[in-house]
């Protein structure tokens, strides 16, 4: 079954045609935390030509860690941020797992949680799989 979701506003819907995401996590990275305005991001990492993107998209070009772009996809119409492509790592994109269909989001099963090393204080939840930047 493919991972579909939309923004809030679902002027932007999403078809990922895997059956499962690469990696189901917690991103701590210190962009993350501001563009979700939360203590971090929950991702689905899937392969970026799995996915489709319907609607209307604007693009955020910043610099990750690793010197190279990363590129915010959100939604032009209502801000939702819908994934974040790493230049650093061409053949994936991680989906925002917010932005699910909530039977999907529902059954997610976190176990990795990245860019530990910029992990709150005050988050205490630890996921089986942690590492303190990205994994290799």
């Amino acid at each position: 079954m493919p991972l579909t979701g939309h923004c809030l506003c679902k002027a932007v819907t999403y078809t990922a045609a895997v059956d499962e995401p690469i990696i189901t996590g917690y991103d701590h990275c210190d962009d993350c935390q501001r563009q979700s305005g939360s203590t971090y991001s929950l991702v689905v990492v899937v392969p970026k030509d799995s996915l489709k993107i319907n609607g209307p998209v604007k693009t955020y070009r910043g610099t990750g860690s690793s010197g190279k772009a990363v590129d915010r996809i959100f939604c032009s119409e209502c801000g939702s941020p819908i994934a974040h492509d790493p230049e650093a790592a061409p053949p994936i994109i991680a989906l925002k797992a917010g932005t699910l269909d909530v039977e999907l989001k529902k059954n997610l099963k976190p176990d990795t949680e990245i860019w530990t090393v910029s992990k709150l204080p005050f988050c205490q939840e630890h996921l089986a799989k942690p590492f303190k930047h990205m994994p290799e």
